[in-house]
């Protein structure tokens, strides 16, 4: 990638979250003349503006302009922005070259990086590599897809510092488009998910396997091998390919990886050795997804070189990731667990299965084309209520949950209330679950603000609950 300096940056979508903040303070550090475009106001931007308050950045919110894009040197583009969008076509007419923040960190990084995508599982699978690699490499990174500009990690990226990046479908359409892929990756899973995206869900997996494709003969891939996708993207792979899952005998011998073996984690060497890395039970966190994930940060960390003491060492300590069935409070004896990210049915399955309380479960929100035919079923043996949020998805859900005879308490554009009737349902040693399996616009600002809403919600009625106690006493 050439130096920045004196060249004329357009940030294609600066977005609430988006690495446009990252790009526009970094380009600017470089010495590069930047504007900003977005298509949303200032209004819904102040977040992101604040951040860049008292730099010389010029804007253009609310709308396009072709100007804008005539200007540019070099045009890099929020992963929010669809690969359908008639500004790329615009782009691309003009000759301009496009690249997202991802791709210019991969350019300039000197350091190794270790790219984790897939469906469902990557932050945690990214946070747990990383706490396995950061005890052999204190100076080790976490960035991508977390709200972490990977960008602004640069100054203190050395040639041996290791990166650990989460990388999502949207992010990777950038890196495939510049033919590149991370040394060391993997996949977590794959099931349906931005289907309002991609055009189905192969479409949608074909941007997954980005991760990969451009991959050296040197390089590894790491795969699910329980998952269909995973052994399809295994065959597929040009370069070393390892596994994890849950370990059945191959009469072509044990493939190397980390596996799932009875009531143990397995690590399967390249030379076909066998050494028991912990007891499952050993493990910081509960549910069977949660042993997958061990096993695919270990093969990772192991195949970056980290100790196996180490990586034991983290796999016991780690306590999960905010936001991933997080257990927020107990009040009055109901458990409260955040799982705002489960934003599609399979991962609310996920979570219905790692759990043991009975259930009053709060979902969902808007419409990323999810079938809830299969969920329904399974929520109404498991769940002894439901309260749905609002959302274009919402109808659907609510169809199915009633024909699945499932106990819908209401449906509620309110989420404080939502929570609070939840709250009001459930009895001493329940659970309630904030578990949506729809995306969060419309209500929210997206995921994570959903997350922070409900924890600060639980805390009132925490904070409530303790006064009521107090003036019993």
């Amino acid at each position: 990638m050439d130096d920045l300096r004196g060249k004329r940056i357009l940030v294609l979508g600066l977005g609430v979250h988006g690495g446009g903040v990252g790009v526009a303070r970094f380009a600017v550090g470089q010495g590069a003349e930047v504007r900003v475009t977005d298509g949303k106001a200032a209004a819904a931007l102040a977040e992101s503006l604040a951040a860049l308050d008292g730099l010389p950045i010029t804007y253009t919110l609310g709308r396009h302009t072709e100007a804008d894009f005539a200007w540019a040197d070099l045009i890099v583009r929020n992963p929010a922005v669809p690969r359908e969008s008639p500004w790329l076509a615009l782009a691309a007419r003009l000759g301009k070259p496009v690249v997202m923040e991802l791709g210019l960190f991969a350019a300039l990084c000197p350091g190794p990086i270790i790219g984790i995508t897939g469906t469902k599982g990557k932050t945690t699978v990214a946070t747990w590599t990383w706490e396995m690699v950061r005890r052999a490499y204190p100076d080790a990174v976490l960035a991508g897809n977390l709200r972490v500009s990977a960008l602004d990690q640069l100054p203190r990226i050395g040639p041996q510092t290791r990166v650990v990046l989460e990388m999502s479908s949207w992010q990777l359409e950038g890196t495939d488009a510049q033919g590149w892929s991370p040394p060391l990756a993997a996949v977590t899973n794959l099931s349906p998910d931005h289907l309002n995206r991609y055009r189905d869900m192969d479409d949608y997996a074909e941007a997954k396997f980005a991760i990969a494709r451009h991959q050296h003969a040197g390089d590894t891939a790491v795969f699910n091998g329980d998952d269909a996708y995973g052994r399809a993207f295994a065959a597929r792979a040009p370069g070393r390919v390892a596994r994890f899952g849950t370990h059945t005998p191959d009469t072509a011998g044990p493939r190397p990886g980390v596996w799932v073996e009875g009531a143990d984690l397995v690590w399967y060497e390249d030379n076909g050795a066998r050494r028991v890395v912990l007891a499952a039970a050993e493990l910081g966190v509960p549910g069977g997804h949660n042993r997958l994930n061990a096993c695919c940060a270990a093969q990772l960390a192991l195949r970056a070189g980290v100790p196996l003491d180490a990586v034991q060492d983290a796999l016991c300590a780690f306590r999960g990731v905010a936001d991933r069935l997080e257990r927020v409070a107990t009040v009055n004896g109901v458990h409260f667990y955040n799982d705002t990210t489960a934003t599609t049915p399979a991962a609310v399955a996920v979570a219905l299965a790692a759990l043991t309380e009975p259930l009053v479960l709060i979902a969902g929100g808007a419409d990323k084309r999810s079938e809830f035919g299969a969920l329904a079923p399974a929520i109404a043996a498991r769940c002894r209520a439901v309260v749905l949020l609002e959302g274009s998805a919402t109808p659907a859900l609510y169809d199915a949950l009633i024909a699945a005879g499932a106990n819908v308490l209401g449906r509620d554009n309110q989420f404080a209330r939502a929570v609070r009737f939840a709250y009001s349902f459930a009895q001493p040693g329940d659970a309630v679950l904030l578990s949506p399996g729809c995306a969060s616009f419309g209500m929210f600002a997206n995921e994570f603000d959903r997350g922070a809403q409900f924890r600060a919600i639980v805390g009132e009625i925490a904070t409530a609950a303790d006064a009521a106690q107090e003036g019993s006493a």
